[in-house]
């Protein structure tokens, strides 16, 4: 049975609460917050297309909401999301009164196939890093950039948020606050250190405004050429620049500089708990995936070097 969908802009009060609760009493970031509202903005069209309500959805409605969130070919990953948002929403409505039971609870979760990191190597590294020449305030910036990426495995909304504030040069620290706005100390090492020395102290200031234009820009590290914080979207491009300079194409973005740093550090011998605590994982599970990358490699290695590796 199908009804007249309502804007998916006019959410009912519940949801606005909801949303609202989960800012401030559960910290959640501001990207966090836009992906449940649009995800919740989407459940509510569809509850509205099949002449429900959030006080009336059963556990059948459900259902069959996930398994046509599914047949329109939809990631897992994406389906798995939206139905977390409408679960903790559900949960919401009912320990605050504003429904008896939670029609939620007991819905099928999907399965999300754990997905292999493929970082690059350290030659390839090398080879990204090597293609960022020239002392003009941008290319001192790209420069700054990719060293602090892969040093720290910071995820790239950590480093444009960054504020003058968060590093500690002296000591080679930074400070950065993940999801949900959980803070955390990360070290980063000497050639790290040089380049942010050498943006900070002969680059920043030639794209500095003569008025800023927001607040909060001032005390940014990454500007843009316009004297702007750097946007995720202009670090992105930054990021990708120099992988198609270096012919990595396609397999170059932020979050494979992170994946580099976390899969070299165990090739290293660093322990699991504190590259965990590096990259903010809230689970050792989502750490210990990397292992996994580092076993592969390590018969990689084997494989071709051992001269008996292959013999029967």
């Amino acid at each position: 049975m199908t009804g007249v969908a309502r804007p998916i802009e006019q959410l009912p009060a519940s949801v606005e609460e909801f949303l609202s609760w989960m800012a401030s009493e559960r910290g959640r970031s501001v990207n966090t917050l836009v992906a449940y509202r649009r995800d919740l903005a989407s459940y509510w069209a569809w509850l509205a297309a099949h002449a429900t309500t959030l006080e009336r959805v059963g556990r059948e409605e459900l259902d069959a909401f996930v398994q046509e969130r599914r047949a329109t070919g939809a990631a897992p990953s994406s389906v798995a999301r939206q139905l977390a948002a409408v679960r903790m929403l559900h949960r919401f409505l009912a320990e605050e009164g504003l429904r008896a039971d939670n029609p939620a609870a007991d819905v099928e979760g999907v399965r999300v196939p754990a997905g292999i990191p493929h970082p690059l190597s350290e030659a390839e590294v090398e080879q990204l890093l090597s293609a960022v020449a020239g002392n003009d305030p941008a290319s001192l910036r790209d420069l700054a950039l990719l060293e602090f990426l892969y040093a720290t495995g910071a995820r790239i909304s950590e480093a444009c948020g960054l504020g003058l504030g968060d590093l500690d040069r002296a000591n080679r620290l930074v400070r950065l606050f993940g999801k949900g706005s959980k803070e955390r100390i990360v070290p980063f090492g000497r050639t790290a250190a040089a380049a942010m020395d050498e943006w900070l102290a002969a680059g920043r200031e030639h794209l500095e405004p003569v008025r800023w234009a927001r607040r909060g820009d001032q005390d940014a590290v990454f500007l843009n050429t316009r004297g702007a914080r750097l946007s995720r979207q202009a670090a992105w491009a930054v990021v990708r620049k120099y992988g198609d300079r270096v012919g990595l194409g396609d397999r170059l973005s932020p979050h494979v500089l992170r994946h580099s740093c976390a899969t070299h550090l165990l090739d290293h011998g660093a322990d699991l708990r504190i590259v965990q605590e590096m990259l903010g994982h809230a689970s050792i599970s989502t750490t210990q995936v990397y292992t996994k990358v580092s076993q592969e490699r390590l018969w990689q290695v084997y494989l071709q070097a051992h001269p008996r590796a292959e013999q029967r």
